[in-house]
């Protein structure tokens, strides 16, 4: 490999990425670079061969990384990267901030952004996928983001930039998003804690909270998230056609569909990403047969199946 830039941050070679993984899963990324602050990450992109591969990546809520691991430089954002302000109705969170953390802080100031409460992962992951729930997508409420490009350039953002779709944003491949500004509804501060509450004990009720899990790991076919309100439709949702094909609760290696939630791919103990990623495939396939219906990934899934000679 080229040589790479000098940091101020931690710049690690082969570096394991199963623990940095909802799912416990994955080989070594050839480096992994945890910048110091943003004029570190700055000139890192910028002196980074251009012949090198940049793999942003969150809290990996939303991931499967191969066995093989990541012929890439793997960038993950920390400390300098987590802050969260508020501004009149708006509020300014970095890109590590975690989802939960700016929506405790917006109700705090009386704005609503409760839908990101019990969505797993960080600000960056929910721009990236358009996180949302209850009829609510970070897309509804982004002002701008901000990013470095695979140049080390920053850029300001707009939703229409970012092309937003169902769990789909468009950003250049090695670009890494660095913060966000949201516009939020006004609430009462006490209604809103309370409505998050109300929503984490139906999330804990049919989901697979305890488990090792990505969240869910296909799109809903229907092509949009569940609302939560008693007129939801549940005919085209990933968890009903998965469960009509009988395959709640099927397994293949350590890798299982969750008996709770059969759209929740969960690692059992001892599942490799190989495991994984093909339960998932068994599951496409059978859906398909038995419904005419291709399930789409939501999960992202990165890497090489096997490591390199």
């Amino acid at each position: 490999m080229s040589s790479l830039p000098d940091v101020r941050g931690r710049l690690t070679p082969n570096r394991s990425l199963s623990d940095l993984t909802w799912l416990r899963v994955g080989g070594p990324a050839d480096w992994l670079f945890q910048p110091a602050d943003l004029q570190d990450l700055q000139k890192f992109l910028a002196g980074l061969p251009s012949d090198i591969a940049v793999f942003p990546m969150g809290v990996g809520s939303n991931l499967i990384v191969r066995d093989g691991g990541l012929r890439a430089v793997v960038i993950r954002l920390g400390r300098g990267f987590n802050g969260i302000e508020i501004d009149g109705a708006r509020v300014v969170a970095g890109a590590a901030a975690l989802d939960a953390h700016v929506a405790r802080k917006a109700a705090d100031a009386g704005l609503d952004l409760t839908f990101l409460r019990t969505i797993p992962g960080s600000i960056g992951g929910a721009i990236r996928m358009n996180a949302g729930c209850y009829g609510s997508y970070t897309a509804d409420v982004l002002v701008e983001a901000q990013a470095v490009t695979r140049a080390g350039d920053m850029v300001t953002l707009t939703p229409e930039d970012l092309t937003f779709a169902y769990r789909h944003s468009t950003l250049p491949e090695g670009w890494v998003l660095t913060s966000a500004t949201f516009e939020a509804p006004q609430g009462d501060p006490q209604a809103l804690h309370a409505r998050m509450e109300e929503q984490l004990a139906k999330r804990d009720a049919t989901q697979p909270t305890k488990d090792r899990s990505a969240g869910s790991t296909f799109r809903n076919p229907a092509g949009f998230s569940s609302t939560g309100r008693s007129d939801d439709v549940h005919d085209l949702k990933a968890w009903k056609v998965i469960d009509d094909a009988g395959l709640r609760g099927a397994r293949q290696g350590g890798a299982q569909m969750s008996e709770k939630h059969p759209n929740f791919l969960i690692n059992t103990g001892d599942a490799t990403a190989a495991d994984l990623e093909g339960l998932g495939e068994q599951v496409r396939k059978k859906v398909y047969a038995q419904s005419g219906i291709t399930l789409e990934w939501e999960i992202k899934r990165v890497g090489d199946r096997t490591l390199p000679d």
